[in-house]
């Protein structure tokens, strides 16, 4: 008897602390104690932070009051005063930019970003930066993905799907990320919704099990978590605006200010970035993106999912294709052929299903002050890039009507060059 009370002495409180643990990660009394500080909404909305990027409770109660979602990647970490959150702190827009997306994540990641915030996304609009560099022949790095992957967004989306081709087609994708593979239950469970099987009874068990763990879990640690806090550096690029939005006076506050934050190179590329990144080796790239397309990708499939998932939601998008920087371009060798089909591809992928609203900005790479640097717009670029995005969101738009077309999941139309015949790949069904 000695040595069992000395056991229950040594192992009992484990045990309590772990039947704690479970009662609590699998009570459902959290849901209802989903409130969170409009200062907390504030800092997400601009923090890029990957915790917000996977969570679910910061988005949602964010986006369902003026906060809109503004999907992207790398691009919206180069704030300076004309950066979409600062012209909409600045003059008070009737909404503010929630940034989704952060260096390395593309359409793939973005899929599954809205899975955690479908009901915020019905019939509401959005913003969608579109960049060339993700068409790349291997498409998403699955390095990337991984650090940006979510299992709650994976059970969220498990529990919700019907075995449709666009289910189909993402349990494949996510089949061929190292993620896919991390929970050998949720593995086989996307094995068989890719195959076009329902999942069996312990794998649907499974999965709502670990839904609601995971759900409990950002329920609790969300508020908790302290984002990064950019607010500091949204107000100081702010301060130098002027009080009143005049497009003729900012033009030209930021070219001037592109004038004086290039001046170390003749690329117009900002002084931080060629010094961190380009001045001790930018000799040894001349000509090195020669061989560079963005024609056939991986990536053209994995965006057909993020324009199903916007179709099945009803949401109005706005689709921002942002130029590379010309004089990089010219100094590198990279095709301004190749890029004009690129242009000439995704824009028919968009259109060709409804989605016609289109901020196509592919020809403005040789604009004084465009670009920050070799790919992302700054200054003078995000300027431009407000002359659409602030009428799309603040004034009514007419419902889209979309019609989603299965040819675009096919290897044919990633592999398929911009002088293609529609016809040529068939009609996969609609």
């Amino acid at each position: 008897m000695k040595i069992k009370k000395r056991l229950f002495e040594i192992f009992g409180p484990v045990l309590c602390a772990a039947l704690l643990m479970v009662v609590v990660f699998l009570s459902p009394i959290w849901i209802k104690f989903s409130y969170v500080s409009p200062t907390a909404q504030k800092n997400a909305a601009a923090s890029l932070s990957p915790l917000v990027l996977k969570g679910q409770l910061l988005k949602r109660r964010a986006l369902a009051n003026k906060y809109v979602p503004f999907f992207g990647s790398s691009e919206w970490s180069r704030f300076d005063p004309f950066h979409p959150s600062v012209l909409a702190a600045k003059y008070h827009r009737s909404y503010r930019p929630f940034l989704l997306g952060a260096r390395g994540s593309q359409s793939l990641t973005q899929f599954f970003v809205m899975q955690s915030i479908n009901q915020q996304l019905k019939n509401k609009k959005a913003i969608f930066f579109v960049s060339p560099q993700w068409f790349v022949p291997k498409g998403e790095d699955p390095n990337a993905f991984s650090f940006y992957y979510s299992p709650l967004q994976t059970t969220t989306w498990i529990q919700s799907e019907k075995g449709t081709k666009m289910d189909r087609y993402a349990a494949y994708r996510l089949l061929q990320m190292p993620s896919g593979d991390s929970d050998k239950v949720i593995s086989a469970a996307l094995a068989r919704i890719a195959a076009g099987l329902k999942p069996t009874e312990f794998q649907r068990f499974y999965v709502d099990y670990r839904h609601r763990v995971l759900l409990n879990e950002d329920q609790i640690y969300a508020r908790f978590r302290i984002p990064v806090n950019n607010e500091q550096k949204i107000a100081k690029n702010a301060a130098q605006l002027p009080k009143v939005y005049n497009f003729q006076r900012l033009d030209r506050l930021a070219g001037e200010l592109g004038r004086q934050h290039t001046g170390s190179n003749d690329f117009q590329i900002g002084n931080r970035f060629w010094k961190r990144r380009l001045k001790h080796h930018f000799k040894a790239l001349k000509g090195f993106q020669a061989k560079m397309s963005f024609l056939k990708s991986p990536e053209y499939g994995d965006f057909q999912l993020v324009l199903n998932q916007f179709a099945k939601d009803h949401t109005n998008v706005l689709f921002i294709i942002p130029p590379v920087n010309y004089r990089w371009e010219k100094y590198t060798d990279l095709s301004s052929k190749m890029l004009m089909k690129f242009d000439h591809k995704i824009t028919y992928q968009l259109r060709s299903q409804g989605f016609n609203h289109i901020d196509d900005l592919s020809r403005d790479g040789d604009a004084n002050y465009f670009m920050t640097d070799t790919i992302h717009p700054g200054w003078r670029g995000w300027l431009k890039i407000d002359q659409k995005v602030d009428p799309f969101l603040t004034k009514k738009q007419a419902a889209p009507h979309y019609t989603i077309d299965n040819l675009f999941y096919s290897k044919a139309w990633q592999q398929a060059d911009a002088d293609f015949n529609y016809d040529e790949y068939g009609n996969n069904g609609r």
